[in-house]
């Protein structure tokens, strides 16, 4: 059976200086093999639409068995129910791209908002029972939680950071782990304050904005904050300058110069080898396709990553001015005119001073009063992470709320290849879905995704799973860089959605097609014949010739069949009528702010607020300390083990176990969305082009 081959150039789409890469996958249908869906960077408008749903609206719709196909039945249906949480039946839409802000949108966004618990972190000042039992558990502590008074938490933030519980013999860093490490810092007596070597990071804004809050609620301590950037750009600045104070040597390499985008086309390669792709796309957005059949950007595509790029620039700028206390036009301008060198930063009180490392931690042993000490008593990320948080009293035994987290591409069986936790087993992640719903002691559960997608049919199959758990206890979805196409159909089955204001999500939209290569096949002396019983027989199997016209046609409406069926499933989930959702779909990715006001997510905020928000959901008491249970946490493995070696060798060992990997799953359909890079001193896990365009063109499959 032939299908089209998205041969995808090393770098795809990017955006640099944020993010990660888009990488184009594939939607998987009964009704059609070859179906692909796209998540592309989409459009993002200048502001957010009239909010779709009443701020008093949190019902969903349970969904039968049946799968969900478009009729006039099922949308008066969802009318009605709309209806009931305030919206008017048959009222018209308003305007996706207004020119300015809707006040309207703002006051629905910040009603639907004011009806969660924020989850903002306040410090709780213990009573001398506990405060004793805490004396009492540090003093018997087992020796590798045991940890010197007047000591610095050391993190060094860097590289690449997970979504999932990593082990002790994981060589990445955890975003759980990082986030639990300054809570049980904020309240463990033997910790002075934290210093955070950051280094330039390899992940999404989402992930970033979780850290950024976890420093902001450690400072509500009173104890310090301190960060070295020896290498420094805006995603490292943006985390760094949540600290209270910011170091840098003299030498740093600093790179504050702006953000661009760019798109690379193949269409006049893949001309001149004699390849012909026919793509069928549903949805004006729908640009995977342009990769392949054009030679420059479109319009469209054009003032989608525009408007992307607006975006996140402008969240950058709003932020960093917040904090310098300076108006976002006095920090862009000093971004246009160009910062490499440290001392700019210095005197315009961006940096607290230039000092090499070992000179900020001679610092932080006067400050402590050690300076008779060789060294300043530190623990390090690796060590406290073994700390539990029942030894600072931080955690009871009383109600118990599931973290179930689903990370990585999606796919309905374990390859050979994959290794733990670095993708979402749809078997497995079922198996924990349904183990958890029959428990009677978890009181709520939080999803925590952070997927881009995959194979459709493994996320149809959680999707169901997830709605049935909902229907038993409630089920709060919490999005961190991204949740998109497959990612967000798992998500939409929740009671409630959770993203962070940059977090990608949607991506509800198909694109389609196969190479003909009859001029290729031509050129090198290559013949196929084929016989074939039934009309369609040869649809996908006759590469060596274009379309017939009645093949195109039955191509085409597979396609708008299986891209209704995906948005009218979306449509019921978020109380929305199928109109309003075709709005907010075809293929497009929101921001999760964007993503908000349009109805897709209820609200913005990260892992802290989901745990309000079940408590709120379980009817428990917002000051009640409930035990969070990681479902089958991490262990340690053998292929970890030597994932963790084989990593060193040449920078190779990542790319091609994913190459690999995509190999392994050529003949099946997924639904993926293709990826951002967003980070301009972003080290790329696979330097070597010819690696990264064999991984980019066996991902395409």
């Amino acid at each position: 059976m032939s299908k089209i081959i998205l041969l995808k150039p090393s770098h795809g789409f990017q955006v640099l200086s944020r993010g990660r890469q888009f990488s184009p996958r594939f939607l998987q249908t009964a009704s059609l093999p070859a179906l692909y869906v796209y998540s592309l960077p989409t459009l993002l408008p200048t502001s957010p639409r009239t909010a779709l749903r009443a701020p008093n609206s949190d019902r969903r719709l349970l969904f039968p068995v049946r799968a969900i196909e478009s009729s006039p039945t099922k949308e008066g249906e969802d009318e009605k129910v709309l209806s009931e949480n305030g919206v008017e039946d048959g009222a018209p839409s308003s305007p996706l791209l207004p020119s300015s802000p809707s006040s309207d949108s703002n006051n629905a966004m910040a009603g639907k908002a004011g009806e969660y618990p924020t989850g903002e972190f306040e410090m709780v000042e213990f009573g001398w029972w506990m405060k004793a039992m805490v004396k009492l558990r540090m003093l018997f502590a087992l020796p590798w939680e045991r940890v010197k008074k007047g000591s610095v938490l050391s993190m060094k933030l860097r590289g690449r950071i997970t979504d999932q519980l990593s082990s002790r013999f994981s060589s990445g860093l955890s975003l759980p782990q990082i986030c639990e490490n300054l809570v049980k810092a904020a309240y463990d007596p033997r910790i002075s304050g934290v210093y955070l070597h950051i280094e330039p990071l390899s992940c999404g804004w989402g992930k970033i904005d979780e850290i950024r809050r976890h420093i902001l609620n450690f400072k509500k301590s009173g104890k310090f904050t301190v960060s070295y950037i020896p290498i420094c750009g805006e995603k490292e600045y943006y985390l760094a300058c949540a600290c209270g104070e910011v170091y840098a040597p003299p030498s740093a390499y600093i790179a504050l110069y702006g953000l661009t985008v760019q798109a690379s086309f193949l269409g006049g390669v893949l001309e001149k080898v004699g390849v012909e792709p026919q793509i069928q796309r549903i949805g004006k957005y729908k640009s995977a396709g342009d990769q392949l059949a054009r030679k420059s950007m479109s319009k469209e595509n054009c003032e989608m990553l525009t408007s992307l790029l607006d975006d996140i620039y402008g969240n950058w700028l709003e932020i960093i001015s917040s904090t310098q206390g300076k108006t976002m036009e006095e920090v862009e301008e000093f971004i246009n005119s160009g910062v490499y060198q440290v001392e700019r930063l210095k005197e315009n009180g961006w940096i607290t001073n230039t000092l090499y490392d070992d000179e900020v931690m001679s610092m932080l042993k006067d400050r402590l009063g050690q300076k008779k000490r060789k060294n300043l008593l530190m623990v390090d990320y690796g060590k406290y992470s073994r700390v539990r948080k029942w030894t600072l009293g931080l955690e009871s035994g009383g109600d118990q709320v599931a973290i179930i987290r689903a990370s990585g591409s999606i796919s309905r069986t374990r390859s050979p290849l994959s290794s733990p936790g670095s993708s979402i087993i749809g078997e497995q992640l079922i198996e924990k879905i349904r183990s958890v719903r029959e428990s009677e002691k978890y009181k709520a559960v939080i999803l925590r995704i952070d997927s881009p997608g995959g194979d459709a049919l493994a996320s149809d199959l959680m999707w169901r799973e997830i709605r049935l758990l909902a229907a038993a206890k409630p089920v709060i979805a919490s999005m961190s860089d991204v949740a998109a196409s497959g990612g967000y159909y798992m998500a939409m089955a929740a009671n409630t959605v959770i993203a962070e204001n940059l977090t990608l999500t949607g991506s509800i939209g198909v694109v389609t097609g196969k190479f003909n290569l009859s001029r290729l096949y031509e050129r090198i002396g290559f013949n196929k014949e084929i016989i074939s019983r039934g009309k369609y027989a040869e649809l996908f199997a006759a590469e060596q010739r274009p379309f017939r016209p009645d093949e195109e046609e039955i191509f085409e409406k597979s396609a708008k069949n299986a891209y209704e069926q995906f948005r009218d499933k979306a449509a019921f989930s978020r109380s929305m009528t199928v109109d309003e959702m075709e709005q907010v779909a075809q293929g497009r990715v929101w921001t999760g702010k964007l993503a908000a006001s349009l109805g897709l997510v209820d609200v913005i905020g990260g892992f802290s607020r989901a745990v309000a928000i079940a408590k709120q959901k379980a009817n428990l008491p917002q000051d009640r300390q409930v035990r969070l249970v990681e479902i089958s946490r991490p262990s340690p493995s053998l292929p970890e083990l030597v994932s963790s070696i084989g990593s060193s060798i040449f920078g190779l060992e990542r790319t091609m176990k994913e190459m690999l990997q995509d190999v392994a799953s050529f003949g099946s359909v997924q639904a993926r969305m293709e990826g951002i890079l967003f980070e301009r001193l972003e080290k790329p896990d696979f330097d070597n082009p010819i690696f990264s365009l064999l991984k980019d063109y066996f991902s395409s499959f």
